[in-house]
Order: structure tokens, then C-alpha cells, then sequence
């Protein structure tokens, strides 16, 4: 994994089983959130063997570069092991993202993720030890869910969907 200082310079790398933990330092990660023709999105529920957060409904995946390798190629190497398929068209949304996330057992979330959309005409093939359950839905379903039950889906999810302006918590809350 790639580590980063405050400003989101790297600083160094270790290895990934390092680095979830109590006290995560920060990292880089991505986010990417797959969409068909139809303009349908893919979310995914975390296998429950994922160290955080696991049996979460969350975006259609996520993880973390190598060392030395270009975010797009990250993206499709995580999308044909995670899900089993090809990606094109990817874009990123939300370059400067960043969040910090403790799930229920205590283990620390502490990522810069740049947020990106990909496209797919393949059906998923998902992976049993990444993901237990997808579905494809509307973005305006998937807000209206996230309003009505934040706490279904990853901290992470929720917060990018409201940056992209899918969703707006706060207008709920009031």
C-alpha cells in the first residue's frame, strides 16, 4: 500500500496486511462505482470474511494501487478479481476524496480514495471472498435508500454520494 502525509504526498509503501488496524495510517485507495448502458449502478455487499466492514452494501468496489502502478490499471485489476469482468470508460468523479472510518469491531478506515465511474457490458462473475450479494439499481433508488438507512452502507458510500450531490443528508435531518 501506498503511504501518504497529510497533504497526500507519498511518503513510502508497505505491505497491505500492515495497514488495517487500530491506527491506520494513511493511505491511497480508490473508489468506483460501475454503470451499464441502462444507466444502472452496481452495488455490492461486502463478504462477511472482509476484514472491515464486512456484509456492507457498498459501491461496486474498491481498493488500493500497487506500488507503481497507474490508478486505471488498479481499477480494472480490482474489477476482473472482485467481479470477474472488464471496465472502459473510467472517469473520475471525485479526485480529492478523503475520509477516515472506524467500523463496528474498531478497525480504522483512514483513506485519500479519488472517487471514479466505469462502464461494463459483461455480466459479473463475482468473487465468494469480496462480494455475497450485488444488485443493480437506479441512482435515485440508491439515494433513496441511503437517506432512509444510512447505516446499510458504507460510511464511504454514503459520504461520496452526497459529495456527487445523489443524496443530501442533511436536507433529511432537518
Amino acid at each position: 500500500m501506498i503511504l501518504l502525509a497529510e497533504d497526500g504526498s507519498r511518503i513510502g509503501h508497505t505491505p497491505r496486511a500492515t495497514v488495517h488496524g487500530l491506527d491506520t495510517p494513511l493511505h491511497l485507495a480508490f473508489s468506483c462505482y460501475l454503470l451499464r448502458e441502462d444507466g444502472q449502478v452496481l452495488l455490492t455487499r461486502r463478504a462477511l470474511a472482509k476484514r472491515t466492514w464486512p456484509g456492507v452494501w457498498t459501491n461496486s468496489f474498491c481498493g488500493h494501487p500497487r506500488f507503481g502502478e497507474e490508478m486505471t490499471d488498479a481499477i480494472r485489476r480490482h474489477a476482473a478479481h472482485e467481479l470477474g469482468l472488464e471496465v472502459s470508460g473510467i472517469e473520475m468523479v471525485l479526485p480529492d476524496f478523503r475520509y477516515r472510518a472506524v467500523d463496528a469491531s474498531g478497525v480504522v478506515e483512514n483513506e485519500i480514495c479519488p472517487v471514479f465511474f466505469a462502464t461494463t457490458t459483461q455480466d459479473c462473475e463475482p468473487n465468494p471472498d469480496e462480494v455475497m450479494d450485488l444488485a443493480w439499481t437506479s441512482m435515485q433508488d440508491l439515494g433513496t435508500a441511503i437517506t432512509a438507512t444510512p447505516w446499510a452502507f458504507s460510511p464511504w458510500m454514503v459520504s461520496q454520494l452526497n459529495q456527487l450531490g445523489e443524496i443530501d443528508l442533511g436536507a433529511e435531518r432537518r
